[in-house]
């Protein structure tokens, strides 16, 4: 970097990214040291906050998270400065960063907390990524005047979506042979799939949310991560999913297949595929699927999974990678390059992790990662000893699919577990699915769709590793009261 710019500023902590893990990280830093400065560099002019924290046991934590401009931190913490400004580059050994306005800040600590974007199947102005506000704002544009869209993928996103959009025909195409794999064994999937038939409950309540929207045109200048974070646990609340069809909902699975390949109407027309009597339609756009089957549509989502946001920070460093190109960090949240942490969807746990946790690119994972670094951030300052959080003992999730609540624990779909284990099941249709995952007669994972009430009795089955071999079935006969048996 030439020489020392005149715009330089110097914080001791500096976090970049406005999303979950930046927030929280960024908040209880400004907490634990309220005699120092601490930055928050975000290319988004909203910030994402937690709202409604509810601890529904040991290790599951529920909450939403609201859109709130950053003034709304920076008169919680008067010593907290938000920084509206993407990173251009970063110079880890000068402990520098200077962003695309041509400002340099220079940090004792620095956490990037920069998350991840959709890893599109083509760059295409049909095909689109849902991921953040502006991502999903356009998403309702397309849907509004829309007749057909065909939805690619199988995690949280796809899932939200094809339940959600209604007055659209969704053509859903996943490579596995059961909805959901991201979450659920084929059993799950069996349990939920008649909800996608089935007229939705109405919503009870209208989302009182307040809403922000900020002029386009006081964005910063556009960067390599000019792009909000990611999108939190109710990012379809308040938003209408609707298409331009009188029908509610009407969703068609195609199993097993992926996108071979993105044909625009000029093309198709012109190819072998077209031919004059077919049944195909005029549409924007044609997708042909590895299963041989071709369909027209208004547009393509692709939500096949998310790329971490390194890019501003591998230029002239030496950072350690990660097999799926997340900073790779160690159990205090340290990157390769010194005083660097990184916490939620860009950085990949580097250590050993216990038997029953593993990593997620989840809104849940966010939180805890964004806390636990600023509490290590503030054990090496203060040369104190920092132990591995609770938290990654077991991976526990609490969300919504289908209007069903789910909780995840542990190795929840025998992760890892090779042909180690057994399951008991308990399926009551339209009511509960119970699965529970056992090794060696113990509890190692569970899967609670429905208001079961049985998650922190089974957190703690698994927790505490007890030997089930003699219950047998009776672990889930519904005439027993479970956790009365084990209090």
């Amino acid at each position: 970097m030439a020489g020392s710019s005149l715009a330089e500023k110097h914080f001791r902590f500096v976090v970049v990214g406005g999303g979950i893990s930046g927030v929280t990280c960024a908040e209880q830093l400004a907490f634990q040291f309220p005699k120092d400065e601490v930055a928050l560099l975000t290319a988004a002019p909203l910030v994402k906050t937690v709202t409604n924290l509810k601890q529904v046991s040991k290790t599951l934590e529920e909450f939403d998270v609201e859109e709130q401009p950053s003034s709304v931190l920076e008169e919680k913490y008067p010593n907290l400065k938000v920084i509206h400004s993407a990173v251009r580059v970063l110079c880890a050994k000068q402990h520098v960063l200077q962003t695309e306005d041509g400002h340099n800040f220079c940090y004792e600590k620095l956490c990037v907390c920069t998350g991840a974007r959709p890893k599109l199947l083509i760059e295409n102005p049909h095909v689109l990524g849902i991921r953040d506000t502006d991502s999903a704002q356009d998403f309702q544009k397309k849907l509004c005047k829309a007749k057909r869209m065909i939805v690619i993928g199988n995690g949280g996103i796809a899932l939200e979506l094809v339940y959600e959009v209604e007055g659209c025909e969704v053509i859903w195409a996943i490579k596995d042979k059961a909805i959901g794999n991201t979450f659920f064994d084929a059993g799950a999937a069996q349990f939920l799939i008649p909800s996608l038939e089935v007229e939705k409950p109405e919503k009870t309540l209208p989302c009182k949310r307040a809403r922000y929207t900020i002029d386009r045109a006081v964005n910063p200048k556009a960067g390599s991560l000019d792009h909000g974070s990611a999108l939190g646990p109710d990012w379809h609340q308040g938003i209408s999913l609707r298409g331009a069809e009188e029908v509610s909902h009407n969703v068609h699975v195609e199993y097993e297949c992926e996108i071979e390949a993105v044909h625009s109407q000029e093309d198709f027309m012109q190819s072998p595929l077209y031919t004059q009597d077919s049944d195909l339609g005029t549409w924007p756009v044609y997708a042909q699927l590895t299963n041989g089957k071709v369909y027209g549509c208004d547009f393509i989502v692709s939500a096949t999974g998310v790329v971490p946001n390194t890019e501003p920070f591998l230029q002239g460093n030496n950072f350690e990678l990660a097999e799926d190109h997340g900073l790779r960090v160690d159990e205090h949240m340290r990157t390769s390059e010194p005083d660097v942490y990184a916490a939620g969807d860009v950085c990949s746990a580097g250590w050993e992790p216990s038997p029953l946790w593993q990593q997620m690119r989840l809104w849940t994972q966010a939180r805890q990662m964004g806390f636990y670094a600023a509490r290590c951030i503030a054990a090496h300052v203060l040369e104190e000893a920092i132990e591995l959080d609770f938290c990654f003992e077991l991976f526990s999730h609490i969300t919504r699919f289908f209007n069903y609540k789910v909780v995840l624990l542990g190795k929840f779909n025998a992760q890892g577990l090779g042909l180690d284990h057994e399951l008991l099941v308990r399926c009551t249709k339209g009511l509960e699915y119970v699965k529970v995952v056992l090794s060696r007669g113990r509890m190692v994972g569970a899967v609670l769709i429905g208001d079961t009430d049985l998650e922190e009795t089974f957190e703690n089955l698994i927790l505490n590793q007890m030997d089930l071999s003699s219950y047998g079935e009776e672990l889930l006969n519904p005439d027993i009261d479970i956790e009365d048996y084990f209090d």
